[in-house]
């Protein structure tokens, strides 16, 4: 592989973007693809067959001919609502999981860099920090603070703008009121059923790790659903 194909895919992936690199195995020759490149003259005759395996996300060999593909998929990224103690368990088992994590929380006071370091922070009230972010249904929402006023325009818009996982922290009790203040906000009981409420996996842990770690078993969980029907 020539040099300048591996200064792409290393410039390419510390950006997080989706890509491919497609390799000639009978020339050895590789040429990095993405939905917005146009395929050089060596794979142009196999274009239809390469887009289906790159929309498709799968790896190997394309069939019926001597070329491989393999894609360089844009990790999940993780909308975290409240800069709360557990948020700081979230935070570093979802980046051993490769997950790109930005905090929003307007209370200034929980979002100092002694509590978290190296995470995009956006000090800001969740309707309005959302609306500028640039969001699809590949990213995931986890509220934490208990608090309409700060949880539910997030949930609002996740559901609006189907993230294909929405979890909420707190109590049965909470999560039942949650419900009804979304239905009278016009949301249907198959929008508001996706929600995850109470957040996690039940596995019997109560501590703040034990938690954390219900909730990122979860995600993955929902996370790896996702890859296996873009596969199918």
């Amino acid at each position: 592989m020539k040099t300048e194909i591996l200064k792409e895919i290393i410039k390419r992936n510390s950006l997080k973007e989706d890509f491919a690199v497609l390799t000639n195995l009978s020339t050895g020759n590789s040429e990095i693809f993405d939905s917005k490149n146009l395929l050089g003259k060596e794979f142009k005759n196999y274009e239809n067959k390469i887009k289906n395996f790159y929309n498709l996300k799968k790896n190997g060999i394309i069939d019926g001919t001597q070329i491989f593909i393999l894609n360089y998929i844009k990790p999940v990224e993780v909308i975290i609502v409240g800069a709360v103690h557990i948020a700081q368990y979230l935070i570093d088992l979802l980046k051993n999981f490769n997950f790109i994590v930005t905090i929003i929380d307007p209370r200034k006071y929980f979002t100092t860099e002694q509590r978290f370091q190296k995470v995009k922070i956006i000090n800001e009230w969740p309707n309005n920090a959302l609306e500028k972010m640039e969001t699809n249904k590949n990213f995931a929402l986890i509220t934490l603070t208990h608090d309409p006023k700060i949880d539910d325009p997030a949930l609002s818009y996740a559901l609006k703008n189907k993230f294909f996982y929405i979890g909420a922290l707190g109590s049965k009790k909470t999560h039942e009121n949650r419900c009804k203040r979304l239905k009278e906000a016009g949301f249907g009981e198959k929008e508001i059923r996706s929600i995850h409420g109470p957040i996690g996996i039940k596995f019997g842990g109560k501590s703040t790790p034990e938690i954390a770690l219900s909730i990122v078993a979860q995600l993955v969980s929902e996370t790896n659903k996702i890859l296996l029907n873009s596969k199918n």
